[in-house]
C-alpha cells in the first residue's frame, strides 16, 4: 500500500517541478521585467533640446516594446548581454562595455539575451516637451 502512495506523491512532485520550470522558460512581460531610473535631466541650452540619462534594467529574457525616441539615444551596456534590433538593420549583440548609437525616430527593440539581469546606461538628446518613448506597431 505504501508503494502506490509514494509513487503517486512522486509523480505529483515531478509534474509540479516540470510546470515550474516551464513557467520559468516562458518570456517575461516587459512591464514586469523592465525598469528605468532617471539619473540626469538637463536643458542643453538650445531652445528645443534636453539631455536625459537613465539606467535601464532588464530581467533575463525581457524584450522592450518596439519604440522610438524624439531624438538620439546612445546605449551603453553596463552588465549582461543584449540584442538590439534597429529597424532596417541586422540585429547586433552587445556585452558589457559596448555602445550603440540609435538615430532619432528609428524604431528599435532591446532584448536581454543573457541568463542574468542586464543593465544599460541610456543617454538621450531629445526634443523638450515630448514623450521620451513613442511605441511603434
Amino acid at each position: 500500500m505504501r508503494r502506490p502512495l509514494f509513487l503517486t506523491t512522486a509523480a505529483v512532485l515531478v509534474s509540479m517541478i516540470g510546470i515550474a520550470h516551464a513557467a520559468d522558460a516562458q518570456p517575461k512581460s516587459w512591464q514586469q521585467g523592465l525598469s528605468r531610473t532617471d539619473l540626469v535631466r538637463e536643458d542643453l541650452g538650445a531652445a528645443d533640446r534636453e539631455v536625459i540619462q537613465a539606467r535601464v534594467d532588464f530581467a533575463p529574457g525581457v524584450t522592450s516594446p518596439k519604440h522610438a525616441h524624439p531624438g538620439v539615444e546612445v546605449a551603453y551596456v553596463i552588465s549582461g548581454t543584449f540584442e538590439y534590433q534597429l529597424e532596417g538593420r541586422a540585429p547586433v549583440t552587445l556585452q558589457a562595455g559596448d555602445s550603440l548609437f540609435i538615430p532619432e525616430g528609428v524604431a528599435h527593440i532591446a532584448r536581454n539575451v543573457g541568463a542574468d539581469k542586464g543593465s544599460e546606461l541610456a543617454t538621450y538628446i531629445v526634443r523638450k516637451a515630448e514623450p521620451l518613448l513613442i511605441l511603434k506597431p
